[in-house]
């Protein structure tokens, strides 16, 4: 039933409702929650809920509140396809607002927007934004002129809160021109755009710049206040930044014809400074102008790297406004808007207008005045070193700081060495010795300048592209600054001492370590180890990345790595200890150094038990709450190249990793830690794999491995499937008892009942044929066909059908091509032959991967040998295809073969949008079983039971062969009898 959105009875429901959402007590909050939840799905609701909203009487709250939802229910019931293709279990299905309703809300949204406080203007302006993103311009064509006619007269009416309401929706509706792909669609909608909003907007641009001009000169008292003159400033960078969409494809003729206008008031912002805001409203006033001014850099960048031409009589005059702009700027925490100025610089820099740079005076300039103060370390810097150490990592050693004033200023010297790389390097180079000079007279009152040179020399070192270390130097001489420079921080005897500088040190030596001789390398491994133990979390996760990394390093490529093993127990009781500080009780870094360690060294008992007791603790741990998945990937990782290796030297210890691991793994299954499910039966999988019997509590995991709703969470399923394989492999006679066969097999139909799993399912068929004997499987066979035809008759997927073709061609290995094609024909008489022209034939080709290639084509090649109804007379022409397409797969690269474009796409109607993932663990990984370990060469095996087969009938195969095979594939097959010696008679 529609809701009476205009009925008194219902208002004050809906009030009761949001005053209640208020509520700190969780019962009438949740009951109003789910009373507001119900109401959603009437027609009307959202009519209703606007309704209230416009009410001045109520309580301001409850109208923020009921604006609040009101935004949030569009953004669940505006639009049909925001909730294509999402998971039904995780988004219930949700009535959507009607067409009648929507034209109904549309017409009121906006003057309700502009007449409410700006509390309740911005979320009308989000939800306002909703509708557009999907209805404007194509269904919402009055829009456009609503907005620039209240657009219009807010602005003849000096009412800037209005004026800023209106742009601001225009910004955000206009966003998606930045982005977008070129279309004819797209280019109708900004030609739309621009015919009706583009004077409008510099008519409002510029009558605002006129109001700002006349308070320029004014302060406080004598011109228009802060708070006015606030609102000027936001209505301007709002425009800036409309100005950046509707630019952003290309020029438009009108913004063309009247550049002057626009990069006249551009100069301005960058010129002028503006007391009022600037030196009497404080940091924020400041930052008022700034964004204004940042707008403005984004604006004239983007002109010069799309029009560059057009752009270039105002060039001279920007870049010398941007460059003394960023003096006055480069030495405080002004950072977007340094940023964006450095960008624009930048692109001038890599431009035919490069020349701008070329004088001497000019380089000295920018690098003294610009590149090392933006460079030196700022106090917040610090701060974050010590606050956040996971977020200063990520910045300065993962590469993601593109937009910090260190990198964009690193990023300059870059730019401008397109064209000048001897003078800038030279200089650059210069003042480098210059702070070094001053570190050396002072080490403790000008550290900062230590910490510049380290950052400049990494950030402008040269590196091997799509990798993490250093090949080459302009600013220094690398070995000789590593060992005057580095080597005496790391050797300090105090870890704890200087750590941003040591922590300088430790990345230096992280990225230059390709650079330096191996016995460099070596002689520093004590001191890397030492730094472990350092209290600062970035000093001791910089010393486990750079040991991490050295253990990576072969000499010349090829060479042996470090040999770990001398410092080995110390390095392992240090990196365990160093959990222990505050803050890195689930450090990745040092947890990734583990796993890289232990898959190297030479794990012996006395290294394999503390180890296995300090990861079994950890993980005791983080079982409570896992929160960083990082780390429980390394971790569980760690634990499973530490069973590997330990085992494959000293198998007995599988025992004594069992008592220590089994304790946790039964945590993780009786609390269903359903992050660690399947990294759990990974490595029971492993655990399982290496054993020789089978214990009781493998038993009872195997029983609960059974059970249907083990599998309901597809994140298990991959894992779940290699813990069932190492089961059937490890004891295939367990399945004939107590039914499990027949459960096994009902997992098979379970997984082979979606597209996302059916690799999965192929996997447990495959297992269970390859592991049993025919005498067990038997009463299943038939039924496993049943199912298997079933599917091949309702999908077209090439995957499917390759998959059924590498288990049919295990079964023929397996359990002989005549109980193939019997147990086939069972099912329906002579259904085998329309299995080969339709499925087995045409798809053979498509084969992939080593084993399946061999398996497939030695199959192939026993069914044409071994088949008696292929070997009638009335199947020559069907012998012949099927020679012909397994002369192709083995005499044909994969390339030439297999079709490139295709693919098979996901099923884009039934992806959750989000759900748990599986990880694989790769040392837990199962070693990929060859079924055929007699025959060695798959071509081989083929033109022998070819000649062996035309000796029984002389005469007879070679004119089949002429008449069916392609004449490439005669040739390549002729070529294959005489390799092997062998002659098809």
């Amino acid at each position: 039933m529609a809701m009476d959105w205009n009925n008194p009875q219902t208002l004050e429901f809906l009030s009761q409702c949001f005053h209640h959402t208020l509520s700190p007590l969780p019962s009438p909050r949740r009951a109003a929650e789910s009373s507001l939840s119900d109401a959603a799905d009437h027609p009307n609701f959202a009519l209703a809920v606007l309704r209230l909203v416009s009410q001045p009487s109520l309580d301001p709250l409850i109208r923020l509140s009921a604006s609040v939802h009101f935004k949030n229910h569009l953004k669940r019931r505006w639009n049909p396809n925001n909730h294509k293709g999402r998971d039904r279990d995780q988004v219930p299905e949700v009535s959507m607002i009607s067409d009648s309703e929507k034209e109904q809300i549309k017409a009121l949204i906006v003057p309700l927007m502009l007449s409410s406080d700006p509390k309740i203007r911005a979320q009308l302006g989000e939800a306002l934004t909703v509708i557009g993103q999907h209805d404007f311009p194509g269904k919402w064509p009055g829009l456009l002129p609503e907005l620039v006619r209240k657009l219009g007269e807010a602005s003849e009416g000096n009412d800037y809160g209005t004026v800023n309401g209106i742009l601001g929706t225009a910004n955000a509706l206009f966003k998606r021109f930045r982005y977008a792909i070129k279309s004819d669609a797209l280019y109708r909608d900004l030609k739309y755009i621009l015919e009706g909003f583009a004077a409008p907007l510099l008519q409002v641009f510029m009558r605002t710049a006129a109001l700002i001009d006349g308070a320029a000169e004014v302060r406080v008292g004598v011109g228009l206040d802060g708070k006015t003159l606030r609102a000027l400033f936001e209505s301007q960078r709002l425009c800036c930044r409309i100005f950046f969409s509707l630019n952003s494809q290309e020029l438009p003729e009108f913004f063309e014809d009247h550049m002057r206008e626009w990069m006249e008031e551009f100069g301005k912002y960058l010129a002028l400074r503006y007391p009022v805001l600037e030196d009497d409203g404080g940091a924020d006033g400041v930052a008022v102008v700034d964004e204004v001014r940042s707008a403005v850099c984004e604006n004239i960048n983007l002109y010069m790297e799309k029009n560059e031409e057009e752009f270039a009589p105002y060039l001279p005059g920007f870049a010398q406004a941007v460059e003394n702009l960023l003096v006055s700027v480069s030495t405080s925490n002004r950072d977007k808007l340094a940023v964006n100025a450095i960008k624009f610089l930048i692109t001038v820099s890599r431009s035919v207008a490069h020349r701008y740079f070329e004088g001497d005076d000019r380089l000295l300039h920018i690098c003294q005045k610009i590149v090392i103060p933006n460079v030196m370390l700022r106090e917040a810097d610090e701060e974050l070193f010590e606050m956040n150490y996971v977020e200063f990592i990520r910045i300065d050693m993962e590469g993601s700081d593109v937009d910090t004033k260190r990198r964009i200023a690193c990023e300059l010297v870059k730019g401008i060495a397109t064209h000048y790389r001897e003078k800038i390097m030279g200089i650059v180079s210069s003042v480098v010795q210059r702070m070094l000079e001053e570190y050396a007279r002072n080490p403790v009152g000008n550290w900062k300048y230590m910490d510049c040179t380290v950052y400049l020399v990494v950030s402008l070192a040269t590196r091997q592209p799509g990798r993490d270390f250093i090949i080459a130097t302009d600013l220094v001489d690398a070995q000789s600054f590593f060992t005057s420079v580095i080597v005496p921080v790391l050797q300090r005897q105090n870890v704890n001492e200087d750590p941003i500088l040591r922590a300088g040190a430790l990345k230096v030596f992280t990225l230059f370590r390709q650079l330096l001789p191996k016995h460099i390398r070596i002689a520093l491994l004590p001191d890397l180890i030492r730094s472990i133990g350092a209290e600062s979390n970035v000093v001791h996760s910089y010393a486990a990345i750079c040991i991490e990394k050295l253990l990576r390093v072969k000499d010349d490529g090829v060479g042996a790595r470090i040999d770990i093993n001398p410092f080995l127990l110390n390095l392992m009781t240090n990196l365990f200890n160093a959990f222990k500080f505050a803050e890195s009780d689930e450090n990745e870094y040092l947890m990734r150094c583990i796993m890289v360690v232990l898959g190297v060294a030479d794990i012996t008992a006395g290294v394999a038990d503390p180890c296995i007791t300090g990861l079994t603790s950890i993980l005791n741990e983080v079982c409570r709450n896992p929160k960083n998945p990082k780390f429980n990937h390394y971790l569980f990782e760690s634990l499973a190249v530490l069973v590997r290796r330990a085992c494959e030297k000293v198998p007995a210890l599988i025992t004594a990793f069992e008592d220590r691991l089994f304790p946790s793994i039964q945590i993780i299954l009786g609390n269903d830690v359903t992050e660690f499910l399947p990294y759990t039966f990974q490595l029971l999988a492993q655990l399982l794999d290496l054993n020789t019997q089978l214990l009781p509590p493998y038993i009872a995991v195997f029983n609960l491995l059974l059970l249907p709703d083990s599998w309901r969470r597809s994140a298990n399923v991959p894992a779940l499937v290699r813990l069932l394989q190492a089961f059937l492999q490890k004891a295939p006679q367990e399945l004939s008892q107590e039914g499990r066969l027949s459960q096994v097999l009902g997992i098979f139909n379970k997984l082979l009942d979606s597209p996302k799993t059916e690799d999965q399912g192929f996997f447990v068929l495959n297992t269970v044929v390859e592991n049993l004997k025919y005498d067990v499987i038997v009463p299943y066979v038939s039924p496993i066909w049943t199912v298997l035809f079933t599917r091949l008759m309702k999908t077209s997927s090439v995957k499917f059908k390759k998959n059924f073709l590498i288990f049919a061609s295990l079964f023929a290995v397996k359990h002989e091509v005549a109980r193939l094609v019997d147990s086939m024909n069972a099912i329906q008489a002579g259904i085998f032959f329309t299995i080969l022209e339709q499925v087995w034939i045409p798809c053979l080709k498509d084969i992939t991967g080593f084993i399946e290639l061999k398996l497939t084509s030695v199959a192939s090649a026993k069914v044409i040998c071994e088949s008696p109804a292929l070997l009638s007379p009335a199947a020559a022409g069907l012998w012949g295809k099927m020679l012909d397409s397994i002369v192709t797969l083995v005499s044909k690269p994969e390339e030439q073969r297999v079709d490139g474009e295709e693919s098979e796409l996901p099923d884009l109607d039934n992806i959750p949008e989000y759900s748990a993932t599986f990880v694989r663990l790769h040392n837990a990984g199962k070693k990929e079983d060859d079924p055929l370990k007699d025959i060695k060469d798959p071509k081989e095996f083929l033109v022998v039971s070819l000649a062996s087969l035309s000796g029984h009938s002389p005469g007879r195969f070679p004119q089949v062969i002429g008449e069916n095979l392609a004449p490439e594939n005669q040739a390549a097959l002729f070529q294959l009898c005489k390799t092997y010696k062998c002659a098809i008679v």
